[in-house]
């Protein structure tokens, strides 16, 4: 079994390599809007005419943006003679040529994959959240990204390369070049070298004035060591993980001893001045003038930073546990329902506890642990861990947990208990936890109906290390 996941480093491109990389992120864009905009004019072209066949699925798209751009439509040249004699040349899309092919073939899957959301949704297969009709996507508010996929010559060579060069923190793209990195390399090429890991594709996206590059890889599972070694406990062994607002999380076992107590940064609310100041700064500038762009610059810098704190945080806890515990149980929140409280909406999202829960389930079955989720409905924090008995009446404000049994505890505390002895009370454990991208990751794009990519080998110790992000496709 091999696992997919995502090294993401920061790219220090040239003048000249940053305007490619802007056109290669415009040619993608356009790409999706064409295709999105084929599919919408054979939908009203099929209203009187049923005949008429929409391009629907990633090869038709592919297909069709491949027939279009060659075609007058796509770009054309009036010449005139000496004599005076006026002729149409044919060029398509002139500027083709200077763009990687796999940017267009990309962009078309990415707008099949809306299409097959919003068809899934209409259908009943996909559940959760509305998924609508995909949109156009505008230059000013889409996030300039575009993907490649890693192919390989006749000679094995790969066409996404790291550290092929003279310098080592470089990255080699397709019809791109060697790119410069800012970030240490080491740990990838390593694992590239010694047969432990291949790159499957490369994301490369412009946030916060800077562009990023996420190297897709399929790697080889952790190191034996690094594995939690199969214990005969039958159901004990569990530890209760609780996640609140105070405390981001309190971990304890079925005993009631705390194992674990992490408190959240909250990097929202300590830089909520600041937020505040340079939001003002945007509005006060003239829309569409330099001071106003670069006000918003300022602004998106500073989302981007509390953006990384946080996850920075949510990576620390999981490696916590889940390099300590083999045996862990979390609850399933309603955090949507929960974000529509006005008072607590931002504290909640502040935290992350939905990234959480994602980043603690794949990072534990990396290791061959076990993540048990908690029925939504289970009273954790109403039931006493000593007796069983439920305190219908307790409210947020109450912060100590007191029974009529006498048992007085930590409210955290006593809801991790609780959540520790949950696999005993419900034996029934068969059911998937919902939670978004569960499990070890396996979403890397690949052909319909294609197998997964052959597995590699084993990684060393050194390089089995959980601080790495899941990926996330644009």
């Amino acid at each position: 079994m091999s696992r997919h996941t995502t090294f993401r480093y920061c790219l220090d491109p040239t003048v000249d390599q940053s305007g490619v990389l802007t056109r290669h992120a415009g040619a993608a864009r356009f790409a999706f809007n064409q295709c999105l905009g084929m599919v919408k004019i054979a939908l009203t072209q099929r209203n009187n005419h049923p005949d008429v066949r929409v391009p629907w699925t990633r090869f038709d798209l592919i297909n069709a943006f491949n027939a279009w751009k060659k075609t007058e439509a796509a770009g054309r040249l009036f010449t005139v003679d000496s004599a005076g004699t006026a002729e149409i040349v044919v060029t398509g899309l002139a500027w083709r040529g200077q763009i990687h092919q796999q940017v267009f073939e990309e962009a078309a899957v990415d707008c099949a994959r809306g299409l097959a959301a919003f068809t899934d949704f209409r259908t009943g297969k996909r559940a959760g959240k509305r998924v609508g009709f995909p949109r156009f996507k505008k230059k000013n508010k889409a996030v300039p990204a575009f993907r490649l996929r890693n192919t390989h010559a006749k000679n094995g060579r790969s066409a996404i390369r790291v550290g092929d060069s003279v310098h080592v923190r470089s990255v080699t793209l397709p019809g791109l070049g060697t790119i410069a990195v800012r970030d240490d390399t080491r740990r990838l090429r390593r694992m590239i070298a010694g047969g432990r890991a291949k790159i499957v594709q490369a994301t490369v996206t412009l946030r916060a004035g800077r562009w990023w590059i996420g190297l897709t890889v399929q790697a080889a599972d952790l190191h034996p060591a690094h594995h939690h070694r199969p214990s005969e406990r039958g159901d004990g062994g569990w530890v209760g993980v609780d996640r609140g607002l105070i405390a981001f999380l309190v971990a304890a076992t079925t005993d009631g001893t705390e194992v674990a107590r992490v408190q959240a940064p909250k990097p929202l609310a300590a830089g909520l001045v600041r937020q505040r100041r340079l939001a003002k700064a945007v509005s006060r500038k003239r829309r569409g003038s330099a001071h106003h762009q670069q006000a918003a610059a300022r602004l998106t810098r500073h989302h981007h930073r509390v953006r990384n704190i946080r996850r920075h945080c949510l990576h620390q806890a999981a490696n916590q546990l889940v390099k300590t515990h083999d045996r862990l149980v979390i609850e399933d929140l309603n955090v949507a329902g929960m974000l529509g409280n006005p008072r607590l909406a931002r504290a909640i999202a502040d935290v992350g506890w939905s990234d959480f829960a994602r980043l603690l389930t794949y990072k534990q079955a990396w290791r061959g642990g076990e993540v048990a989720v908690a029925d939504r409905w289970f009273p954790s924090s109403k039931r006493c861990s000593a007796c069983g008995a439920i305190t219908p009446g307790l409210s947020l404000a109450d912060r100590v947990f007191v029974c009529r049994c006498g048992h007085r505890a930590d409210r955290d505390l006593n809801a991790a208990v609780n959540l520790a002895h949950w696999p005993t009370l419900n034996k029934d454990l068969s059911r998937s936890p919902d939670l978004p991208a569960g499990g070890r990751v396996t979403n890397a794009r690949r052909q319909e109906g294609a197998d997964r990519h052959s597995n590699v080998g084993e990684t060393v110790l050194v390089d089995a290390g959980t601080e790495v992000c899941v990926t996330a496709v644009a």
